[in-house]
């Protein structure tokens, strides 16, 4: 029986994913894998018995991935499992960063007692409320990833001028962007012109922490709306509070609400809320069953964060699959070592990124108990695994 243990609650739907050789709960045992949602795992014990962790969500700001990597354990997330979700709810903020419908609807509240005296006070007092359309105004959209794309997309139906900036731009995302999206390679350009600049960048804290920082504000167009549903850290907040008080910034939206933030002039803040639909739930859920699965039983990554994806169909009964460190030389002593037993490989796949790499190899005939050991022993060799049928 193979144990999966939920750190949070998690969306039933996956159940089916997992067959009856699963045994999934909130107090199992040892478990070979784990799913998670906000769990902060920092300071958990983790088990020896597991070696792979998914997050049923696309940031893993909460899981030692790095860490992990080191000790052999795959981490994986669900990047676009809740894209349209948070799509949705960048579209709303755009409505909320240009039109003060989050300050109108509290002005409203606050004339509940007048009475008849509502009406009058209402055309009165609307005037104050008034922003423009989005018709027609430049979007720059940051990271053209799942969601990013969908965001640019959304723009281009809703009429905008769509930018879109990723130095990163993978063929397939590339594949599912609107022709009327004008994808630039200097993010300058969206600074200098757009009206309204969304973020859709992973946080790295060594690499992008206060992205949207002071130097960066300064190069934006009077009036700007910053929408950031992607991370907190990735924008400075004391940098954003004195570009809202002043009105440089006309609209900053976050979904990442601090206390710092509530409740200042110019700032809408939403409590996290981009993943936060019953769809979003069980599409991540269900991405993330299906990814501990296929590396439980057949040893293929896709969509780690701290290992490199790699996976093949199995042509074989038996199966190695090794994680080790990208050092030279590295592959050619492992296969030196099933060489050695006159075993012949049928199919191999290797992949790295990084420091770390994975290499699949499937064999005729099973490995002898002695040569796994060979293999293991070899210097950069973090974990190897035997999947036999």
């Amino acid at each position: 029986m193979k144990n999966i243990l939920t750190l949070n609650e998690i969306s039933p739907v996956m159940n089916p994913v997992f067959s009856a050789d699963y045994n999934v709960g909130a107090d199992v045992k040892d478990p070979v894998g784990i799913v998670l949602r906000s769990f902060k795992m920092h300071d958990y014990t983790l088990s020896p018995e597991t070696i792979a962790i998914a997050r049923a969500g696309a940031g893993t700001n909460n899981i030692p991935s790095d860490v992990y990597a080191k000790q052999g354990v795959v981490v994986f997330n669900t990047p676009g499992a809740n894209a349209n979700a948070v799509k949705e709810l960048v579209v709303a903020a755009l409505m909320l960063g240009s039109r003060k419908i989050a300050d109108s609807i509290k002005w409203v509240d606050s004339i509940k007692d007048k009475g008849d005296e509502v009406a009058k006070l209402v055309e009165k007092g609307k005037s104050q409320f008034v922003g423009p359309e989005i018709l027609g105004k430049k979007l720059g959209v940051i990271g053209l990833g799942a969601i990013g794309a969908n965001v640019a997309n959304a723009g281009v139906v809703l009429g905008m001028d769509v930018y879109g900036y990723d130095p990163y731009l993978s063929v397939m995302a590339a594949l599912k962007l609107s022709r009327a999206v004008n994808v630039v390679k200097d993010v300058e350009e969206i600074f200098a012109t757009c009206d309204y600049i969304t973020i859709h960048i992973p946080y790295i804290p060594a690499q992008n922490k206060g992205f949207i920082n002071a130097d960066n504000i300064a190069k934006m167009k009077d009036g700007v709306v910053i929408i950031n549903c992607a991370r907190g850290e990735l924008v400075d907040n004391t940098a954003i509070l004195s570009a809202t008080e002043s009105e440089k910034v006309a609209r900053y939206v976050t979904d990442f609400p601090v206390a710092e933030l509530i409740g200042a002039k110019n700032v809408v803040c939403m409590p996290h809320l981009g993943a936060s639909t019953p769809e979003a739930e069980d599409n991540c859920a269900v991405m993330a069953a299906k990814q501990l699965v296929e590396y439980i039983e057949n040893g293929n990554i896709v969509n780690s964060v701290n290992y490199p994806s790699c996976s093949m169909p199995r042509s074989t009964n038996h199966r190695l699959v090794i994680l080790h460190q990208n050092i030279a030389n590295i592959l050619a002593t492992i296969t030196g070592v099933v060489g050695s037993e006159g075993i012949n490989i049928a199919n191999l796949s290797n992949q790295s990124r990084g420091e770390f790499a994975v290499t699949i190899i499937d064999v005729e005939k099973a490995v002898s108990d002695i040569a796994i050991k060979h293999i293991n022993a070899i210097e950069g060799v973090i974990k190897i695994r035997v999947l036999d049928k």
